[in-house]
């Protein structure tokens, strides 16, 4: 049914089956843990075509992975005095155009700071665009990275410190994948699976406010595994979250709840 609807990438299985796909693709702020925006599209369609939906903004920076490397954005992003940070592809074609010197300050994971020019071809036009690389080594994970960015006056540390921040939409969906998986879908049309998608956005936006409100921690984890068993209990919510070992306990004197066969007397 899926692969009907939602078409994906890729080879087909050696038993000549094919699976549907769908991309979620998100922007989240810095300082919040819910998505601003979510659009999507069959995992057929390029990441970058998301980049048109996005607000120019001088007083913003964007940053996003490498899948959505598209240097006609990057020039209308430099155009409208907007930032981005992303890191460059492996196949990519430049040419260096200037080596900065790094200074003393600079963190030590920083390899090479250059300046660098790549070209956009826009029918039978051709421009240059200039652009900051940035080479990196991450001893925690022992790799290296090179990022692309048009924020020429940030420090070459800033620029590797903004991109870390990007991480926290991946624990955005990591959080979602393992307490709502999506492995079933109750409609067999594009708009259904969407609802369905955009419901469990909605409940884990909605969790995270009770998670924030409540004095008692909880982990996300255990606070979706207890709202999922007492989903048809007539109880208030936070009080039971903050204290819900009595909040359990039935009051038989004050329990003005009717018996399966008794009967309701009208006053008079």
């Amino acid at each position: 049914m899926f692969k009907d609807i939602l078409k994906c990438v890729g080879r087909k299985a050696t038993d000549g089956k094919s699976k549907g796909g769908i991309k979620s693709h998100s922007v989240l702020n810095a300082d919040a843990k819910v998505p601003s925006l979510v659009w999507f599209t069959p995992a057929t369609t390029h990441d970058h075509e998301f980049l048109d939906k996005l607000t120019c903004d001088e007083h913003t920076v964007y940053i996003f992975d490498k899948g959505y490397n598209d240097y006609k954005a990057f020039a209308h992003f430099t155009e409208h005095k907007t930032g981005f940070v992303t890191r460059i592809k492996e196949n990519a074609n430049y040419q260096i155009t200037e080596k900065k010197t790094i200074p003393e300050n600079i963190h030590c994971g920083v390899l090479s700071d250059e300046i660098i020019e790549v070209e956009i071809a826009t029918g039978s036009t051709k421009s240059k665009l200039k652009l900051r690389k940035i080479k990196y080594y991450d001893r925690e994970h022992k790799r290296y990275f090179e990022f692309i960015s048009n924020l020429v006056e940030f420090r070459a540390d800033t620029i590797v410190a903004l991109y870390k921040i990007r991480w926290q939409i991946e624990l955005l969906f990591k959080q979602i994948k393992q307490n709502f998986p999506l492995k079933y879908f109750l409609g067999d049309n594009e708009n259904a699976i969407k609802i369905q998608i955009y419901c469990v956005l909605i409940v884990n936006l909605l969790l995270g406010v009770v998670k924030k409100s409540v004095k008692r921690k909880w982990s996300f984890s255990n606070l979706v595994s207890f709202c999922r068993i007492h989903l048809f209990n007539y109880i208030h919510l936070t009080k039971f979250l903050e204290n819900h070992e009595n909040e359990l306990k039935i009051d038989d004197k004050n329990n003005n709840q009717l018996g399966l066969f008794d009967e309701y007397l009208a006053p008079g």
